[in-house]
């Protein structure tokens, strides 16, 4: 049984930064992509990045690409998402989602493992 418990959410202000951390645990936390996903009140939930067992790829969505950035360390099955320079538009519970996949990919449908989510939220 994967689980994912993400930590590091909380308020901030516009321009602010922000780490978010999803601890992994179980038989596939070690060989899976893992993707940052979010979802605002009212909408649907979206992907926001996601990246490769191996860490060396890595896709964003357009909104958030020179912004965010993913890295993850497989010996402490961490995946971490750092967000800089964050817009209200940013507020949304952040979810970490485990692939069933060693490489990136971004359909929810691909992520059968997923995280209880965490607050953030910009203040403008």
């Amino acid at each position: 049984q994967v689980q994912l418990v993400e930590s590091g959410g909380g308020l901030v202000q516009a321009g602010g930064s922000l780490r978010l951390s999803c601890a992994a645990s179980g038989p596939t936390s070690s060989s899976s992509a893992m993707g940052w996903f979010r979802q605002a009140p009212g909408k649907a939930r979206e992907f926001v990045g996601g990246i490769s067992w191996s860490g060396g790829s890595t896709k964003y969505a357009d909104s958030v690409k020179g912004r965010f950035t993913i890295s993850r360390d497989n010996a402490k099955n961490t995946v971490d998402l750092q967000m800089n320079s964050l817009k209200p538009e940013d507020t949304a519970v952040y979810y970490c989602a485990a692939a069933r996949y060693s490489f990136v990919v971004t359909s929810e449908t691909s992520f059968p493992h997923w995280g209880q989510g965490t607050q953030v939220t910009v203040s403008s």
